[in-house]
Protein backbone atom coordinates (compact mmCIF):
# COMPACT_ATOMS: atom_id res chain seq x y z
CA UNK A 1 0.00 0.00 0.00
CA UNK A 2 1.13 3.25 -0.74
CA UNK A 3 2.28 5.89 1.60
CA UNK A 4 -0.59 8.30 2.18
CA UNK A 5 0.99 10.77 4.47
CA UNK A 6 3.20 12.06 1.83
CA UNK A 7 1.09 15.10 1.37
CA UNK A 8 1.11 17.98 -0.55
CA UNK A 9 -2.37 19.24 -0.53
CA UNK A 10 -4.60 19.80 2.40
CA UNK A 11 -7.82 20.88 3.37
CA UNK A 12 -8.15 22.55 6.83
CA UNK A 13 -11.65 23.70 8.20
CA UNK A 14 -12.99 23.70 4.36
CA UNK A 15 -16.48 24.72 3.52
CA UNK A 16 -17.82 24.60 -0.30
CA UNK A 17 -21.17 26.39 -1.12
CA UNK A 18 -22.83 26.32 -4.96
CA UNK A 19 -24.64 29.49 -4.77
CA UNK A 20 -26.11 29.67 -1.54
CA UNK A 21 -25.71 25.77 -0.62
CA UNK A 22 -23.38 23.91 1.40
CA UNK A 23 -21.78 21.07 -0.46
CA UNK A 24 -18.99 20.51 2.11
CA UNK A 25 -19.63 21.82 5.69
CA UNK A 26 -16.02 22.08 7.69
CA UNK A 27 -13.88 18.97 6.55
CA UNK A 28 -10.52 18.05 6.90
CA UNK A 29 -8.50 16.10 3.93
CA UNK A 30 -5.19 15.13 2.92
CA UNK A 31 -3.65 13.96 -0.36
CA UNK A 32 -0.22 12.42 -1.17
CA UNK A 33 2.21 12.63 -3.13
CA UNK A 34 2.36 9.29 -5.62
CA UNK A 35 -0.72 8.57 -5.41
CA UNK A 36 -4.46 8.26 -7.64
CA UNK A 37 -7.14 9.26 -5.96
CA UNK A 38 -10.65 9.22 -7.64
CA UNK A 39 -13.22 11.16 -6.12
CA UNK A 40 -16.64 10.08 -5.96
CA UNK A 41 -20.36 10.69 -4.98
CA UNK A 42 -23.47 10.82 -5.87
CA UNK A 43 -24.52 13.60 -8.91
CA UNK A 44 -25.04 16.84 -7.45
CA UNK A 45 -22.80 16.89 -4.50
CA UNK A 46 -20.00 18.80 -5.38
CA UNK A 47 -17.19 16.94 -7.02
CA UNK A 48 -16.54 19.69 -9.60
CA UNK A 49 -17.25 22.24 -7.49
CA UNK A 50 -14.65 20.08 -4.69
CA UNK A 51 -11.83 20.38 -7.70
CA UNK A 52 -12.15 23.48 -8.68
CA UNK A 53 -11.94 24.88 -5.47
CA UNK A 54 -8.69 23.22 -4.56
CA UNK A 55 -7.59 23.89 -8.06
CA UNK A 56 -7.84 27.79 -7.24
CA UNK A 57 -10.09 28.24 -10.09
CA UNK A 58 -13.66 28.41 -8.00
CA UNK A 59 -13.47 30.94 -4.82
CA UNK A 60 -16.97 30.22 -3.06
CA UNK A 61 -15.27 28.38 0.02
CA UNK A 62 -14.08 28.79 3.38
CA UNK A 63 -11.40 27.71 5.45
CA UNK A 64 -7.92 26.62 4.01
CA UNK A 65 -6.88 24.43 1.10
CA UNK A 66 -3.16 24.34 1.06
CA UNK A 67 -0.18 22.87 -1.58
CA UNK A 68 2.91 22.25 -0.66
CA UNK A 69 2.01 24.02 2.69
CA UNK A 70 1.44 27.09 1.60
CA UNK A 71 -2.76 28.65 1.41
CA UNK A 72 -3.66 28.85 -2.24
CA UNK A 73 -5.38 31.98 -1.63
CA UNK A 74 -1.55 33.57 -0.81
CA UNK A 75 -0.17 31.77 -3.91
CA UNK A 76 0.09 34.02 -7.27
CA UNK A 77 -1.64 32.74 -10.55
CA UNK A 78 1.72 32.20 -12.81
CA UNK A 79 2.98 30.10 -8.77
CA UNK A 80 -0.22 28.73 -8.76
CA UNK A 81 0.27 27.79 -12.51
CA UNK A 82 3.58 25.65 -11.44
CA UNK A 83 1.66 24.11 -8.73
CA UNK A 84 -1.45 22.76 -10.28
CA UNK A 85 -3.04 21.46 -13.49
CA UNK A 86 -6.52 21.10 -14.25
CA UNK A 87 -7.85 18.97 -17.46
CA UNK A 88 -11.63 19.92 -17.95
CA UNK A 89 -14.59 17.26 -18.95
CA UNK A 90 -15.31 19.47 -21.98
CA UNK A 91 -14.47 17.54 -25.20
CA UNK A 92 -11.98 19.15 -26.96
CA UNK A 93 -11.98 19.94 -30.59
CA UNK A 94 -9.80 22.52 -32.27
CA UNK A 95 -9.56 22.70 -35.81
CA UNK A 96 -5.76 23.42 -37.42
CA UNK A 97 -4.44 22.83 -34.24
CA UNK A 98 -1.41 20.09 -33.96
CA UNK A 99 -1.23 17.95 -30.85
CA UNK A 100 2.21 19.21 -30.50
CA UNK A 101 1.16 22.82 -29.92
CA UNK A 102 -1.97 21.69 -27.79
CA UNK A 103 0.62 20.49 -25.54
CA UNK A 104 2.87 23.20 -25.78
CA UNK A 105 0.30 25.53 -24.02
CA UNK A 106 1.17 23.90 -21.03
CA UNK A 107 4.89 25.53 -20.69
CA UNK A 108 3.27 28.77 -20.54
CA UNK A 109 3.95 29.08 -17.16
CA UNK A 110 8.08 28.96 -17.59
CA UNK A 111 7.97 30.29 -21.06
CA UNK A 112 9.63 34.37 -21.29
CA UNK A 113 7.02 36.75 -21.28
CA UNK A 114 6.41 36.91 -25.33
CA UNK A 115 6.22 33.42 -25.14
CA UNK A 116 8.80 32.01 -26.62
CA UNK A 117 9.67 28.09 -26.34
CA UNK A 118 13.35 27.22 -25.80
CA UNK A 119 14.74 23.70 -26.58
CA UNK A 120 13.98 22.33 -23.09
CA UNK A 121 10.62 23.18 -23.43
CA UNK A 122 10.27 21.67 -26.65
CA UNK A 123 12.12 18.36 -25.17
CA UNK A 124 9.69 18.16 -22.11
CA UNK A 125 6.53 18.74 -24.87
CA UNK A 126 7.72 15.79 -27.20
CA UNK A 127 8.50 13.66 -23.70
CA UNK A 128 5.04 14.41 -22.03
CA UNK A 129 3.35 13.28 -25.61
CA UNK A 130 5.61 9.88 -25.33
CA UNK A 131 4.60 9.18 -21.85
CA UNK A 132 1.06 8.85 -22.52
CA UNK A 133 1.41 7.23 -25.80
CA UNK A 134 0.78 9.88 -28.45
CA UNK A 135 4.29 10.28 -29.59
CA UNK A 136 3.33 9.41 -33.31
CA UNK A 137 0.50 11.94 -33.14
CA UNK A 138 2.37 14.87 -32.41
CA UNK A 139 1.71 16.85 -35.96
CA UNK A 140 -2.22 15.38 -36.13
CA UNK A 141 -4.88 18.24 -35.55
CA UNK A 142 -7.14 17.71 -32.38
CA UNK A 143 -10.43 17.54 -34.52
CA UNK A 144 -9.05 14.56 -36.47
CA UNK A 145 -9.08 11.90 -33.82
CA UNK A 146 -11.06 9.86 -30.96
CA UNK A 147 -12.31 11.20 -27.68
CA UNK A 148 -9.64 9.29 -26.16
CA UNK A 149 -6.72 10.48 -28.01
CA UNK A 150 -7.81 14.31 -27.25
CA UNK A 151 -8.38 12.83 -23.72
CA UNK A 152 -4.45 11.67 -23.53
CA UNK A 153 -3.46 14.82 -25.47
CA UNK A 154 -4.74 16.82 -22.70
CA UNK A 155 -3.17 14.85 -20.24
CA UNK A 156 0.00 15.34 -21.63
CA UNK A 157 -0.41 19.16 -21.78
CA UNK A 158 -1.53 19.14 -18.31
CA UNK A 159 2.10 16.94 -17.70
CA UNK A 160 3.62 19.35 -19.81
CA UNK A 161 2.70 21.86 -17.56
CA UNK A 162 5.19 19.69 -14.95
CA UNK A 163 2.71 20.14 -11.55
CA UNK A 164 3.04 18.39 -8.81
CA UNK A 165 -0.63 18.24 -8.19
CA UNK A 166 -3.00 17.09 -11.27
CA UNK A 167 -6.72 17.38 -11.13
CA UNK A 168 -9.16 16.12 -13.82
CA UNK A 169 -12.94 16.63 -14.11
CA UNK A 170 -14.60 13.47 -15.56
CA UNK A 171 -11.45 12.42 -17.83
CA UNK A 172 -13.36 8.91 -18.70
CA UNK A 173 -16.37 10.95 -20.18
CA UNK A 174 -17.55 10.25 -23.72
CA UNK A 175 -14.89 7.26 -23.55
CA UNK A 176 -15.83 3.55 -24.15
CA UNK A 177 -15.31 0.78 -21.33
CA UNK A 178 -11.54 -0.22 -22.39
CA UNK A 179 -10.46 2.95 -23.01
CA UNK A 180 -11.74 4.16 -19.68
CA UNK A 181 -10.02 1.17 -17.98
CA UNK A 182 -6.66 2.37 -20.10
CA UNK A 183 -6.90 6.10 -18.99
CA UNK A 184 -7.55 5.18 -15.73
CA UNK A 185 -4.28 2.70 -15.73
CA UNK A 186 -2.53 5.96 -17.71
CA UNK A 187 -3.43 7.81 -14.57
CA UNK A 188 -1.99 5.55 -12.24
CA UNK A 189 1.17 4.84 -13.77
CA UNK A 190 1.90 8.86 -14.00
CA UNK A 191 0.86 9.24 -10.60
CA UNK A 192 3.75 6.66 -9.49
CA UNK A 193 6.32 7.03 -11.99
CA UNK A 194 6.47 10.80 -11.88
CA UNK A 195 5.59 11.08 -7.76
CA UNK A 196 2.49 13.37 -8.69
CA UNK A 197 -0.92 13.58 -6.90
CA UNK A 198 -3.52 12.84 -9.12
CA UNK A 199 -7.27 13.44 -8.50
CA UNK A 200 -9.57 12.97 -10.45
CA UNK A 201 -13.60 12.82 -10.25
CA UNK A 202 -15.49 9.39 -11.93
CA UNK A 203 -18.68 7.95 -11.92
CA UNK A 204 -17.17 4.54 -13.08
CA UNK A 205 -17.09 2.67 -9.33
CA UNK A 206 -15.20 -0.27 -10.49
CA UNK A 207 -12.67 2.22 -11.39
CA UNK A 208 -12.18 3.90 -8.55
CA UNK A 209 -12.26 0.78 -6.35
CA UNK A 210 -9.92 -1.53 -8.18
CA UNK A 211 -7.56 1.07 -9.42
CA UNK A 212 -7.09 3.88 -7.55
CA UNK A 213 -4.93 4.08 -4.60
CA UNK A 214 -7.38 5.78 -2.62
CA UNK A 215 -11.03 7.41 -2.93
CA UNK A 216 -12.51 10.52 -1.49
CA UNK A 217 -16.28 9.74 -1.28
CA UNK A 218 -18.56 13.39 -0.67
CA UNK A 219 -21.60 11.89 1.53
CA UNK A 220 -24.04 14.13 3.20
CA UNK A 221 -21.51 17.25 3.24
CA UNK A 222 -18.97 15.67 4.23
CA UNK A 223 -15.26 13.81 2.65
CA UNK A 224 -14.11 10.43 3.52
CA UNK A 225 -10.69 10.03 2.10
CA UNK A 226 -9.72 6.55 2.91
CA UNK A 227 -6.80 4.19 0.72
CA UNK A 228 -8.93 2.19 -1.60
CA UNK A 229 -9.31 -1.11 0.13
CA UNK A 230 -9.96 0.62 3.62
CA UNK A 231 -12.83 2.06 2.20
CA UNK A 232 -13.80 -1.10 0.14
CA UNK A 233 -13.91 -2.55 3.65
CA UNK A 234 -15.77 -0.01 5.41
CA UNK A 235 -18.51 0.02 3.67
CA UNK A 236 -19.30 3.70 2.93
CA UNK A 237 -19.70 3.07 -0.32
CA UNK A 238 -21.82 0.11 -0.63
CA UNK A 239 -24.19 2.17 1.93
CA UNK A 240 -24.17 5.37 -0.07
CA UNK A 241 -25.05 3.86 -3.68
CA UNK A 242 -27.05 0.76 -2.34
CA UNK A 243 -24.48 -1.57 -4.22
CA UNK A 244 -24.15 -5.32 -3.82
CA UNK A 245 -21.38 -6.74 -2.98
CA UNK A 246 -20.22 -7.80 -6.14
CA UNK A 247 -19.49 -4.72 -6.95
CA UNK A 248 -17.43 -3.70 -3.34
CA UNK A 249 -15.98 -6.74 -2.18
Amino acid sequence: MRNIDNNILQLRDFSAFYGSRIILDRVDASFGRGMSTALIGRNGTGKSTLLRAMAGLNKNYTGTVSVDGRDIKDIRGDRMARLVSFVTTERTRVSNLMCRDVVALGRAPYTNWIGHMQPADMDIVEESLHRVGMGDYATRTMDTMSDGECQRIMIARALAQDTPVMMLDEPTSFLDLPNRYELARLLSRLAHDADKCIIYSTHELDIATRMCDSIALIDNQKLIHLPAEEMNRAGHIKRLFNLDDILCP
